[in-house]
């Protein structure tokens, strides 16, 4: 059985940090690339950064490249997103999936993915 567990999520204060996991079984892991999205009430939900386990690349948006840090433990099947400097535009209910191969050029897009887990809520107050 497919499975990503995402968790790590919760209520921090502006300028905080929280440190997401997302741990998968039931399929390759070496394989495919992971990709953390977001999704805040009333909008789309957008990719904010992804790790490819092919080449060991890793890319962000621009709302995050600084402040967040993506991360695998291949031995662990997990991916990992340190958030630090969190603000109250980054409240949302992040997601993991897996794209299976390299990661696509449009891996910020929601299309294409193979398996996605549950979200974990980040709430960020001001």
């Amino acid at each position: 059985e497919v499975q990503l567990q995402a968790s790590g999520g919760g209520l921090v204060q502006a300028g905080g940090s929280l440190r997401l996991s997302c741990v998968t079984s039931g399929f390759a892991f070496g394989r495919y690339a992971i990709t953390w999205f977001r999704q805040a009430p009333g909008k789309e939900r957008e990719g904010i950064s992804c790790i490819s386990s092919l080449d060991g690349r890793s890319y962000y948006d621009n709302s995050v490249k600084g402040r967040f840090t993506i991360s695998s433990d291949n031995a662990q099947s997990t991916v990992y997103l340190q958030m630090n400097n969190l603000n109250p535009d980054d409240t949302a209910v992040y997601y993991c999936a897996a794209y299976y191969g390299a990661a696509p050029m449009a891996w910020m897009l929601p299309g294409g993915y193979e398996h996605w887990g549950q979200g974990t809520q980040v709430t960020v107050s001001s």
